[in-house]
């Protein structure tokens, strides 16, 4: 059942990324986008990486995604745009994806993998928190005041002049 489950999450991965890279419409590619971002964090969550798969969801779907749909719907007229595919370089782009392609499947193909006992569930939240707040205790402070800095910023430079 596992095996059918990741097969449909990498199709999902697979043709929402393929209608975001050839669509002609904005809004088709910004929402196929979020199957995208999804089927990412369920690859993650195949590969017992939790932490990762939950921060991918909350700052790429909650954060960007939602940023990228209120850009566009909020700009006006850009939903009656129309990209145009009047790329010079489809060939170049093209040699360059099979050429990656072929680096990618020859050391794959070539491996005797073997079929082991599968891995029991190892939770990382907790070793990533303990981390953070007791290792990078000062790390994780300065971050966040750069951030608060950042956020002070932005507001400043947004602010209307009267």
């Amino acid at each position: 059942m596992a095996d059918l489950i990741f097969w449909l999450f990498w199709g999902l991965t697979v043709a929402s990324a393929s209608i975001v890279a050839f669509s002609k419409n904005l809004i088709y590619a910004v929402f196929s986008l979020l199957g995208t971002f999804i089927g990412v964090a369920a690859m993650y969550i195949f590969l017992n990486a939790d932490f990762v798969a939950v921060t991918q969801i909350v700052i790429y779907v909650g954060g960007i995604l939602v940023l990228l749909i209120f850009g566009i719907m909020l700009t006006n007229r850009i939903t009656q745009t129309v990209i145009s595919e009047s790329s010079f370089q489809k060939m170049f782009g093209l040699t360059v994806v099979f050429a990656v392609l072929i680096m990618v499947l020859i050391p794959v193909l070539g491996h005797t993998w073997t079929n082991g006992e599968p891995m029991a569930f190892q939770e990382t939240i907790h070793q990533i928190g303990t981390l953070l707040f007791t290792d990078y205790i000062l790390l994780f402070e300065v971050a966040s005041i750069l951030l608060l800095g950042a956020l002070i910023g932005a507001a400043t430079l947004a602010r209307k002049e009267r």
